[in-house]
C-alpha cells in the first residue's frame, strides 16, 4: 500500500471513531492528538548512555525512557555531520535530496533551501504549533533565518550553530512577529535556557497538539558544566554534560504527568551524529565526520509513547533519521507531502514488533555516496579522504562487512561473498546514477598515495 493511501486510511478511520463517538453518550469524546518532542543531541556517542551499555556516565532517567519504550539498535544518523543530519530529520529526505548536504558556519550565505517540505509544515494543517529549541544549523542569513521565518516553525529560542562557532548569540523570534531578539549567551546556562523555554512552550500549548524540536547544542565541544553536575560522572566534563542532558529527560517525564499529557505525548530521544574526540562509539569503528563506517552514522534512539510504542522492548530493526518524519505525520493523522519523502514510516516497528519497513539505507561523506547498509551487509565503495586511508581501487577490492557476525566492521568478507559483493556494487552505481546529478560541488579526488608497489613489483623474481 501506498504511502498516500495509508496516510488516507489512518484519516478514514479517525474521522470513523469520531463520529462514532459523537452518537455515543455525551461524556464520549475523540482522542486527542498525540504531541511530539524530539530531543536531538550534538555529537552524543552510541556508547555514552546506559541503554546502550554505558557503565560510568548514569543515565538513571534515559534508563526509565528505555524501560518504558522501545531502543533502536540498528538506527542511523541522516549524516556524519551536524548540518546534513539537521536537514534530513527536517525534511525526511536525504541530505543531498534536500540539497543540504555540506556544512555550514558563520559565514555562510545559504542555508537549507525553501521547496523542501518540513515536520512543522506538514503537521500544521493538522492543527499542530511548533517550536524549534537550541541548535538550529541550516542557515544563519537571509530567507533561511530565523526558523520562524519560512520553515513552519511558530516559536524559535536557539543558536544558529554549534557553540563552538564565534560569534555566537542566542536568538528568540516568533512566527507573525518582526524582529528577533539577540541575547549574550552564558555558556554554563546555555542548555538550561534551551530546556526550560522547550518546557514553557509545552506549558502554554499543553491544551492543543504540539511539536517540539528541541536540539541541545550538548555534549559537543566544549564541554560547559554548570556547578551542579560537576564530578556527577567518572569521566570528566564530556561525562558530566550527559548526566545533565539525562536530567532534563526526567525533568519533561514529570512536566507531561503534571499536566495530564503523559499519554498523549511521544518523546523521541537521539543524536544527530556519532562523538567527535571525545565520547564512546560503543562497538562501532570510527568517528563522527569518518566516512562510511558505523561510529560516525550508528547514534542512540529511544522512541516513548505509553500505549502506543512497546515497552522495555529492544529491535535491530533498521532505521534512519529521515524516517522520524513520516512517522510524526502517520501518527498525527497528516498526510506526507506530494514531494518525494525518502523515510519511511517506523510506528509498526516500534508499536508492536514488525519488521523494519526499510531494505537499505545509504551512507553519505557530503555529498559522495560512500556505502549501502541492509539488514545484514555493508557495502563501502573508494573512501579516500586521507592519505593514511588506502584506496580500495588501487588494491584492488571492494570493503563488505557482516554486521550480524562481526559489527565493529573488522574483517572484510568481500572475497568470501562475491555474489553479494556483485550485488551490492550493482545497487550502489545506481544510486549514484541517480544522487550525483544533485551534486553542488565536484566529486571528492583521491588524494595521492605513493608507496613502493606504485612504480614497481613489490618483489623481484
Amino acid at each position: 500500500m501506498n504511502r498516500q493511501k495509508m496516510n488516507r486510511r489512518r484519516l478514514l478511520e479517525y474521522a470513523a471513531a469520531t463520529s462514532l463517538m459523537a452518537c455515543g453518550p455525551a461524556i464520549a469524546a475523540p482522542a486527542r492528538k498525540k504531541n511530539f518532542v524530539v530531543i536531538y543531541c550534538d555529537d552524543l556517542g552510541y556508547g555514552d548512555i546506559g541503554p546502550d551499555g554505558n557503565t560510568v556516565i548514569p543515565t538513571p532517567n534515559l534508563d526509565r525512557l528505555a524501560r518504558e519504550g522501545t531502543v533502536l539498535t540498528d538506527y542511523y544518523a541522516p549524516a556524519n555531520l551536524c548540518t546534513p543530519s539537521r536537514a534530513g530529520l527536517l525534511t525526511g529526505r536525504y541530505p543531498i535530496n534536500a540539497g543540504q548536504a555540506l556544512m555550514l558556519g558563520p559565514t555562510s550565505t545559504t542555508g537549507l533551501p525553501l521547496s523542501n517540505p518540513t515536520i512543522p509544515k506538514a503537521l500544521k494543517p493538522a492543527g499542530y504549533v511548533s517550536a524549534m529549541i537550541g541548535k538550529w544549523h541550516l542557515g544563519s542569513t537571509g530567507e533561511f533565518w530565523p526558523p520562524t521565518k519560512n520553515y513552519g516553525y511558530d516559536y524559535y529560542y536557539g543558536i544558529p550553530y554549534s557553540h563552538d562557532m564565534w560569534p555566537l548569540s542566542v536568538f528568540e523570534s516568533r512566527a507573525g512577529q518582526p524582529g528577533v531578539t539577540q541575547i549574550k549567551p552564558d555558556p554554563m546556562t546555555l542548555q538550561e535556557e534551551f530546556y526550560s523555554h522547550g518546557e514553557k512552550f509545552i506549558e502554554e500549548n499543553a491544551d492543543r497538539p504540539f511539536f517540539v524540536n528541541m536540539c541541545l547544542s550538548a555534549p559537543h565541544l566544549p564541554s560547559w558544566v554548570p556547578a551542579a553536575f560537576k564530578g556527577k560522572s567518572e569521566v570528566g566534563d564530556y561525562g558530566d554534560t550527559i548526566v545533565q542532558v539525562d536530567s532534563f529527560v526526567g525533568r519533561l517525564l514529570k512536566k507531561l504527568e503534571a499536566l495530564n499529557i503523559d499519554r498523549d505525548t511521544m518523546i523521541i530521544f537521539t543524536s544527530d551524529n556519532g562523538p567527535w574526540y571525545w565520547g564512546s562509539t560503543g562497538p562501532f569503528r570510527a568517528r563522527k565526520s569518518q566516512p562510511g563506517y558505523d561510529g560516525g552514522y550508528r547514534v542512540p534512539f529511544i522512541a516513548w509513547l505509553p500505549g502506543v510504542v512497546r515497552a522495555g522492548a529492544r529491535t535491530g530493526g533498521l532505521a534512519s533519521g529521515i524516517d522520524i518524519f513520516p512517522t510524526l505525520c502517520g501518527l498525527a493523522g497528516a498526510p506526507l507531502p506530494q514531494a518525494g519523502i525518502d523515510g519511511v514510516d517506523m510506528l509498526p516497528m516500534l508499536a508492536s514488533g514488525a519488521p523494519s519497513r526499510r531494505k537499505e539505507i545509504f551512507l553519505f561523506m557530503g555529498e559522495d555516496l560512500v556505502g549501502i547498509r541492509t539488514a545484514r551487509w555493508k557495502f563501502l565503495e573508494n573512501r579516500s579522504y586521507s592519505p593514511n586511508t588506502p584506496s580500495p581501487d588501487r588494491y584492488g577490492y571492494k570493503e563488505l562487512y557482516d554486521l550480524q557476525a562481526d559489527q565493529s566492521e573488522s574483517y572484510n568478507v568481500a572475497s568470501r561473498y562475491p555474489d553479494v559483493v556483485d550485488g551490492l556494487a550493482m545497487r550502489f552505481a545506481a544510486a549514484k546514477k541517480v544522487f550525483d546529478p544533485k551534486r553542488t560541488q565536484p566529486e571528492k579526488m583521491e588524494p595521492p598515495i605513493h608507496f613502493l608497489g606504485d612504480t614497481r613489483p613489490i618483489w623481484n623474481d
